[in-house]
């Protein structure tokens, strides 16, 4: 028996040399690791930028949802303060004693700076408009006699200082018993002043004086007028007056009262049920939102408005939960719609109308607080007790902004009902802001759906046909053509859509109309007529004969249908198009409209859902229609159920990209359409896009202010529809790739 072979060890083999000898040198190395840093660095990059970009809009927009601070400051000793005016930038306070007398306090320093003595009668009651620094006292000869201060700034020595100056004197006699006044009020402009008293009995007195200029003979000239309302059935307890002297409100137990004063008299009364027992009035900023304090702690501002009726009615705007005790006293800001109000407790909060928004609750400091004011700018408020006035630093810089203010229905100063409105900018400093985002975010959408409306079909069929059914010599000239329209510039587009192509869309709309019915029946007859010829014929045709007659087909008929617009219109629409849509539907024709914008949009997105719809068709594999057709499908039956479903992942980026495309235009939104911020699904108004405001509104905006950290927001809202419409068509991709490719 032969031993078994002694088994040897395989020799080493030698390093395996690379395929033709070549050997990767080091440089090559080198530059292979930095190429491959280059492109995570440049990743990172992307990444680090979106998140600066994310983070930087976030930090402009937090501040908008931060509520007021409100911070103890000064005390100044005064004893028996009635009511309070405050200088502009609070640097000079004005109170009104019992007696009538008012004196002007220098803030800083405490020193009393001027002294109006008392009326020569003795004082029944006083009243205050801290909104104008005036006061006013009823003597007990039924005489108003109305004080105003006059805050006179100088300029010396390169410093401000104010000088505060006491207007002479109105008087205003209601002619009625002193002691049989509840309330009364009184205001004075200068060429008009107006007192008001609601007596015991429920009646209502008011008194006018006006006095008149003559511009060539400098003659002065007053006229005094006296009206009287019957009684309203319950005694009023508190009055108000608006600046222009003109509306006239009460209120008295749960009733509240507006009256109209004109030169005939009162008219009205405007009533309304208040709710809970009324405890305060004062009026916002403008005079025509009232604030309203009750019994139970709760608030409310009232207006008066035309709500679908003729006559107007007051209505109660908004409402605030009960902060305490019965509300004492209320304080307008001169600028804005906030106010202060004080609770028999001396509880304090700070609320803005618009925006509903509870700024600050907090506790006064003041033991026995009777009245209180807030400055014009709003960032100072002064509440007085019986020995002293205490100053309170206010901070609240974006009281006007809420969710509710964003994105829900207001009802603003004015209007019949809740409404959606942008309006950044009013006629006067008084006007109510009205920063609704959502006629923006509605005109984002319906200018993006009108895009698709024409882009995604002619994007993604023309795909279809390029990738699957054109030859491929005539492909290497359509596919570049079509995607050289994507360089052309917005403002270029936008501008042709503005000022050429919506004059002659207005004159041929009837024509237009046709020619979308007609263009896809057109088209499929174009296809089957070419599809109808011998194939000896269309062998010998030149290249590009179907695309050649198919188009003609349908320039033809679109020209055929402009040239009988006349005739559409004289026979469907009564010979004017404008007029019948306005009588039938009751919308009207703006040239520069939705379908203009859509036409001028989905010019600038056909080319990018054309892009990558066909190239996601092109890397379909030629294996996948072989097999198709070898098995006995037709060739559309190849391209619907085997290219599609293959495809699909692509052709759905490539909308949702055009989607991101559409939300972001600016330029052609911004020129093509009327840019007016409506909520209206009418194809035949404008609308206003978030990108289109932000470009508008961006120039004038101050930086900090309100209206520049919303626009903020609205960008940021971009943003993330942006990113999450990207984030789910990437996710709904993945599944379809996954779905169709098997894995």
């Amino acid at each position: 028996m032969q031993p078994a072979p002694r088994l040897e060890p395989p020799a080493e083999s030698p390093p395996r040399a690379p395929p033709n000898g070549a050997v990767t040198s080091r440089p090559r190395l080198w530059a292979d690791r930095a190429a491959a840093l280059v492109v995570r660095a440049g990743g990172l990059t992307v990444v680090a930028s979106l998140v600066a970009i994310l983070v930087f809009l976030v930090s402009e927009t937090l501040p908008l949802f931060r509520g007021a601070r409100v911070t103890a400051g000064r005390v100044t000793p005064l004893a028996g303060a009635q009511a309070l005016g405050v200088e502009p930038r609070a640097l000079e306070l004005a109170a009104a004693g019992a007696d009538g007398a008012v004196r002007v306090f220098a803030l800083e320093s405490g020193a009393q700076v001027l002294e109006v003595p008392p009326p020569p009668v003795r004082t029944v009651a006083v009243a205050g408009a801290p909104d104008e620094s005036s006061f006013a006292a009823l003597g007990d000869d039924g005489v108003v006699r109305a004080q105003a201060i006059d805050w006179r700034v100088s300029y010396a020595g390169g410093s401000r200082a104010v000088t505060p100056k006491a207007r002479t004197p109105v008087e205003l006699a209601l002619e009625v018993d002193a002691a049989r006044v509840r309330a009364f009020v009184a205001r004075s402009s200068g060429s008009h002043s107006t007192a008001a008293a609601a007596l015991a009995d429920g009646s209502v007195v008011v008194t006018r004086k006006d006095l008149e200029l003559n511009e060539f003979s400098g003659e002065r000239s007053e006229t005094s007028a006296r009206f009287t309302a019957p009684g309203t059935g319950q005694p009023l307890e508190y009055l108000a007056l608006d600046p222009a002297q003109r509306v006239l409100f009460g209120a008295g137990g749960t009733r509240l009262f507006a009256w109209e004063i004109s030169a005939n008299g009162l008219r009205g009364p405007d009533t309304a049920d208040a709710g809970a027992p009324v405890t305060a009035l004062a009026l916002l900023v403008g005079g025509r939102s009232l604030a309203v304090g009750h019994s139970d702690g709760s608030l409310s501002v009232w207006f008066r408005a035309r709500a679908g009726r003729a006559h107007s009615e007051l209505i109660r705007a908004h409402r605030y939960d009960s902060q305490g005790g019965a509300i004492r006293a209320l304080a307008p800001s001169g600028r804005g719609r906030s106010f202060l109000a004080l609770g028999a407790d001396g509880a304090l909060g700070l609320y803005h109308s618009t925006s509903e928004r509870v700024l600050w609750r907090g506790e006064s400091g003041v033991t026995g607080a009777t009245t209180l004011a807030l400055s014009a700018r709003g960032d100072a408020a002064f509440v007085a007790g019986p020995s002293e006035v205490r100053e309170l630093a206010v901070a609240s810089p974006h009281p006007e902004v809420s969710l509710s203010a964003l994105f829900g229905r207001v009802w603003y100063e004015d209007y019949p009902e809740p409404a959606w409105v942008w309006q950044s900018t009013g006629g006067t400093e008084e006007a109510e802001p009205k920063l609704s985002l959502t006629p923006l975010a509605f005109g984002t959408l319906k200018g993006t759906l009108y895009a698709l409306f024409f882009a995604i079909p002619l994007g993604v069929l023309g795909a279809i046909y390029t990738s699957q059914v054109m030859d491929p010599r005539l492909q290497r000239s359509v596919k570049p053509a079509v995607e050289i329209m994507a360089s052309l510039p917005s403002v270029v587009l936008g501008f042709l859509a503005g000022l050429w192509l919506a004059p002659r869309l207005e004159s041929v709309f009837p024509g237009f109309l046709a020619a979308v019915v007609t263009g896809p029946p057109l088209a499929l007859f174009a296809g089957a007529a070419y599809a109808a010829l011998p194939a000896r014929l269309t062998r010998r045709l030149p290249l590009g004969t179907e695309v050649a007659l198919s188009a003609a087909v349908l320039l033809g008929g679109a020209a055929l249908c402009f040239q009988l617009s006349p005739a559409l219109e004289r026979a469907f629409f009564g010979g004017d198009f404008s007029a019948w849509l306005r009588a039938a539907t009751g919308a009207t024709y703006d040239p520069r409209n939705a379908i203009v914008a859509g036409v001028a949009m989905a010019f600038a997105v056909i080319p990018i859902v054309f892009a990558i719809a066909e190239e996601s068709l092109s890397n379909v594999p030629r294996s996948l229609s072989a097999a198709s057709l070898a098995l006995g499908a037709t060739r559309w039956q190849t391209i619907a159920r085997v290219v599609l479903p293959a495809a699909s992942p692509g052709l759905f980026a490539a909308i949702m990209i055009g989607f991101g495309r559409a939300v972001g235009e600016t330029m052609i939104v911004l020129m093509a359409t009327g840019n007016t911020p409506l909520i209206d699904l009418s194809p035949f108004n404008g609308f206003r896009t978030l990108s289109a405001n932000i470009a508008v509104e961006i120039p004038e905006a101050p930086q900090g202010a309100t209206l520049y950290r919303v626009l903020f927001l609205s960008a940021l809202l971009l943003f993330v529809v942006t990113f999450a419409t990207n984030g789910l068509a990437d996710v709904v991709r993945e599944r379809l790739r996954r779905r169709y490719s098997g894995t």
